[in-house]
């Protein structure tokens, strides 16, 4: 039985779907204004993971990620640089698209965007209007009535009274309450605007999510996901104007991952602490980051340094030792070898179910997996040959892709480079037999700066990308 964290109900529960075998979920994207860092990566990765799971439990996944494209920070970035928003806007979403497909994340079922979507922000806009939960001001911004809505703060936690306290309207605001929120603005001097019944404006970034839900995925979803950043004001606010709108229950599990932090901040454009995700693979594989996450708990903090993101490539190669094949020459003839092999595998596939079962326990399912590795790693010792060895490591590869790794994928450079290679290897070879310890560690370790792997054992050398 899989269980899932639903924020709202602060607890796990059992998993049901609106309709049999589909889940139909909708996960913030990004917002497109300048250089996207591995903290957006953070959540694309979480929420790949998620739906990639689901997939192999039987589900068909509709997974709709926006991209906000209009928006105070791509207008004021696009003011600053001195180009057109959409133009910004493009160049950044091309640039997240080529990333992540790096990084070995599915792409969405839809990508909506917001300026892509404004007959659906109009109408729901008016549909508000006309329930009475949101009213235009005479400046020609159009706000959402809080104190109309008794369930307001139910994600969060928080009381309007007690919101209230710290609140105040901003400069040009007409606002009946000061925790009424922007659907619609009226447009200013040098921003995009669109024609709406309340004149020339743009769309709140609340009110863009809530469109574009219901466009794609329909008043009712199954889960509704993001960084836990957005709790509130946004995700709480989406609850308000589509249960509002709809007078239905909006998402059944909303689902929050932790933030990435970089020396015990989050990582944040504002705050200036980040790592963007092109320079992290200019140093680095992409499932090293995609293996950080899985080390712990999506909901969790992550924390990020130079010897976590050692540790997650470490784990990576210790998943790839157990592809390698049968020891030269070995033709084990005995058939144990082969059957607690079979029994393993058929373990660590319940196991690992049972763990992501469990809230998406990614840690558990590879501690399973690492398990299975260790298994095959000591029947190729006793002399395993590949077919007795190759059910359980196939085990090991679909298990490892239902997770979005490929351990496959990283290869010999071919070429001079492994001529090199081999030559620096028989070099530290004889390093250690003249018990020259200091220049065979040097070799060992500047070859892992260059993403080669050695291992020693009792036949000799042998070295992998």
């Amino acid at each position: 039985m899989l269980r899932v964290y639903n924020t709202l109900a602060r607890k796990k529960e059992e998993f049901k779907t609106l309709e049999p075998n589909l889940v139909k979920m909708y996960v913030c994207g990004v917002t497109v204004y300048s250089d996207a860092h591995i903290g957006h990566a953070m959540f694309a990765l979480v929420f790949d993971i998620v739906r990639r799971y689901l997939t192999y439990r039987g589900y068909d996944v509709r997974l709709v990620i926006n991209y906000t494209d209009v928006d105070d920070k791509i207008i004021n970035r696009a003011n600053s640089l001195g180009v057109d928003a959409s133009e910004l806007a493009e160049k950044y979403i091309n640039e997240f698209r080529r990333q992540i497909e790096v990084l070995n994340i599915l792409p969405a079922t839809v990508n909506p965007r917001a300026t892509q979507e404004m007959p659906q922000i109009i109408r729901m806009i008016d549909g508000l209007i006309e329930k009475g939960f949101a009213y235009p001001a005479k400046n020609g911004d159009v706000y959402f009535r809080v104190t109309k809505d008794p369930d307001y703060g139910k994600l969060s936690g928080r009381r309007i009274e007690d919101m209230q306290a710290g609140a105040r309207n901003e400069v040009g605001e007409e606002k009946e309450h000061p925790m009424d929120f922007a659907l619609w603005k009226a447009s200013k001097t040098g921003e995009p605007a669109w024609d709406s019944p309340w004149g020339q404006g743009r769309p709140g970034w609340h009110i863009e999510c809530s469109a574009m839900n219901l466009s794609h995925l329909g008043e009712q979803i199954d889960i509704h996901g993001g960084g836990n950043d957005l709790v509130f004001p946004h995700h709480e606010n989406e609850i308000a104007q589509t249960e509002s709108y709809t007078g239905k229950p909006f998402a059944r599990y909303w689902m929050h991952n932790g933030m990435l932090q970089l020396q015990g901040e989050k990582m944040s454009k504002s705050i200036g602490n980040l790592v963007t995700i092109d320079e992290f693979l200019s140093r680095h594989e992409a499932d090293a980051l995609r293996m950080m996450i899985l080390n712990g708990s999506y909901r969790a903090p992550l924390s990020y340094s130079d010897d976590i993101v050692d540790a997650a490539e470490r784990g990576l190669d210790r998943l790839r030792s157990g592809l390698k094949p049968a020891q030269p020459g070995a033709t084990s003839t005995s058939t144990n070898v082969g059957t607690e092999l079979d029994k393993q595998a058929e373990t660590t596939q319940q196991t690992f179910i049972d763990a992501m079962d469990d809230d998406f326990n990614s840690s558990g399912g590879l501690a399973a997996l690492f398990e299975l590795v260790r298994s095959i790693n000591t029947a190729r010792d006793a002399g395993a040959s590949n077919a007795q060895l190759k059910p359980a490591q196939d085990t090991l590869t679909e298990l490892t892709s239902v997770l979005g790794l490929r351990l496959h994928e990283k290869k010999s450079s071919g070429g001079d480079a492994d001529k090199f290679i081999a030559l620096l290897v028989d070099i530290r070879t004889e390093m250690r037999k003249e018990k020259n310890w200091g220049i065979s560690d040097l070799i060992r370790d500047r070859l892992k700066d260059l993403g080669v792997a050695i291992e020693d054992n009792k036949d000799g050398t042998t070295w992998h990308w």
